[in-house]
């Protein structure tokens, strides 16, 4: 399967919870270009297993390998993957966001805000919503640290790969606010910031990181389930299309401070007002806080494990 980092995460969440219930999971596909993603199911201990992306022999290998359920978490896989797992009886569960783009499967899962609100014409049954966000160990076992001093700590992250290269212009913006803060950002590609910023490559700190901030610069993906589950004040901006319609929920709920998709000066004007006043900042935590409450993944693995 054929997944950014952010969809390996949510799947991993997924599989500590099965492995805790005894269940044996193992990752079908490759991890590429991100040596902090394949460290994800070393450390963990799954199995990463090189699959075939063609559907009748992906479900001759999940024969070899005696399966009983498939989860697929891709937007490239062939749309009548679903299909022929199922037909070879396996349990299949898509998880999607927004749209199944044509995959055929027993459960299907869109843990995007709002999800369940928006209509599904399929009829399998659907887990939709922010109840059922996959949340990582190393994420649950966190709370937020109390708010710091007067200068505000700033984390500033997009996804483990940053695939539109954008954190370089968002540590620019940063820096144009002319306020004072000390500032984090995650990138695997180095380069200089300045400024009070320390720029670091992908990290297993980074939950602790999250927790410890007062103010977290992100995208719209699938971390942001981990900030709110944290209540932590966050502003978002997007980087892919599919994160568009997490962003607008969020902002329009107040929950997350709207940056827009550019580092522009409207942009910085917004992260200057959020550094200058904790109250606001806080604000976006506290609305925040409470839409996830960290229990999805025993859902999503009830729900699985019931149709195997």
């Amino acid at each position: 399967m054929k997944i950014g980092v952010g969809h390996l995460v949510r799947c991993v969440a997924l599989a500590e919870e099965l492995s805790a219930r005894g269940v044996g999971v193992v990752f079908l596909g490759k991890v590429c270009g991100s040596a902090w993603a394949r460290a994800q199911l070393r450390e963990r201990g799954f199995p990463l297993v090189p699959a075939p992306a063609e559907p009748a022999r992906l479900a001759a290998l999940a024969c070899e390998l005696r399966l009983d359920a498939m989860v697929l978490d891709s937007y490239e896989l062939p749309a009548e993957t679903g299909a022929v797992l199922r037909d070879a009886r396996f349990a299949v569960l898509a998880l999607m966001d927004g749209d199944p783009l044509g995959q055929e499967a027993d459960l299907y899962l869109d843990q995007n805000l709002g999800a369940e609100r928006r209509p599904f014409p399929l009829q399998a049954r659907r887990l939709a919503g922010a109840r059922y966000a996959l949340l990582r160990d190393s994420v649950r076992r966190h709370a937020r640290a109390p708010a710091g001093d007067a200068v505000p700590e700033v984390l500033c992250f997009f996804g483990g790969t940053d695939s539109g290269g954008v954190a370089p212009a968002w540590a620019r913006a940063l820096n144009a606010t002319g306020h004072p803060f000390r500032g984090t950002v995650v990138s695997p590609a180095p380069f200089s910031a300045g400024g009070p910023i320390t720029v670091i490559p992908p990290t297993d700190r980074l939950p602790a990181l999250m927790a410890g901030a007062d103010l977290v610069v992100t995208a719209a993906g699938s971390a942001i389930w981990e900030l709110l589950y944290l209540g932590v004040p966050t502003a978002l901006t997007w980087v892919a299309d599919n994160q568009r319609i997490g962003y607008e929920e969020l902002v329009g709920l107040g929950a997350a401070a709207g940056l827009g998709r550019a580092a522009d000066a409207e942009a910085t004007g917004v992260l200057a007002r959020l550094l200058a006043d904790p109250v606001a900042r806080e604000e976006h935590g506290r609305r925040g806080a409470g839409l996830v409450d960290g229990r999805g993944r025993e859902r999503v693995a009830d729900a699985l494990l019931a149709i195997c």
